[in-house]
C-alpha cells in the first residue's frame, strides 16, 4: 500500500500488523531491530515465567567497554504506565544496568518520568511511533521507493 500524503496509512498498517503479531513473533521482531541497530548478542528469553524479561542484549563501545541490557516487549494499543515500568525495573535488578521497553503503544507522562528517575537504572523507552519510525530506517518489513513512498510487506511477518 503506497504512502499517502502524510504517511499516516502505511503507519497505521503496520501498526496494525505489529499489533496482531504473536507475543512470541512480536519479540523475534524486536530481536532483529535490535540486532540490526547494531547490539550483538541480542537473545529472546521471553517465554511464561520470564519474570518481566523477554530478552537480553550486549552495547558494545569502542570494543572496549560492554554494556548487558535486559528489553521488554509490549503489543499494546493502551499506553504503558508508571507501574509497569518499576516492574521491569525490578525484573532489571541484578541482570544488567540498562533497560529498553518496547511498545506498539504509548507511555503515560509518569511512565517516563519513572523511566528516567534518578538514582535508578535507566530505561530506553520505544514507542509505536518510534518503533515504526525504526522499522522503516532499518527497511524491515517494507520497502521505501526512490520517491519516498513507502510499502508494507505484510507477508514479511508472516515469517516470525
Amino acid at each position: 500500500m503506497p504512502d499517502n500524503e502524510d504517511g499516516s496509512e502505511w503507519r497505521e498498517q503496520l501498526l496494525t500488523i505489529l499489533r496482531g503479531l504473536t507475543p512470541a513473533s512480536f519479540e523475534r521482531l524486536c530481536q532483529e531491530i535490535l540486532s540490526r541497530a547494531g547490539l550483538e548478542e541480542v537473545t529472546v528469553t521471553g517465554r511464561p515465567g520470564d519474570e518481566g524479561i523477554d530478552g537480553r542484549a550486549v552495547i558494545r563501545l569502542a570494543g572496549l567497554v560492554s554494556l548487558p541490557v535486559v528489553f521488554q516487549c509490549k503489543r499494546y494499543r493502551r499506553q504503558v504506565t508508571a507501574p509497569m515500568i518499576r516492574e521491569f525495573r525490578g525484573a532489571m535488578t541484578g541482570r544488567a544496568g540498562r533497560g529498553l521497553f518496547i511498545t506498539t503503544g504509548g507511555f503515560t507522562g509518569r511512565a517516563v518520568q519513572e523511566a528516567m528517575r534518578q538514582g535508578a537504572p535507566f530505561i530506553d523507552l520505544v514507542d509505536g511511533e518510534a518503533l515504526v519510525d525504526k522499522l522503516r530506517e532499518l527497511s524491515i518489513g517494507i520497502t521505501v521507493g526512490s520517491d519516498g513512498d513507502v510499502e508494507v510487506d505484510p507477508d514479511w511477518f508472516d515469517n516470525l
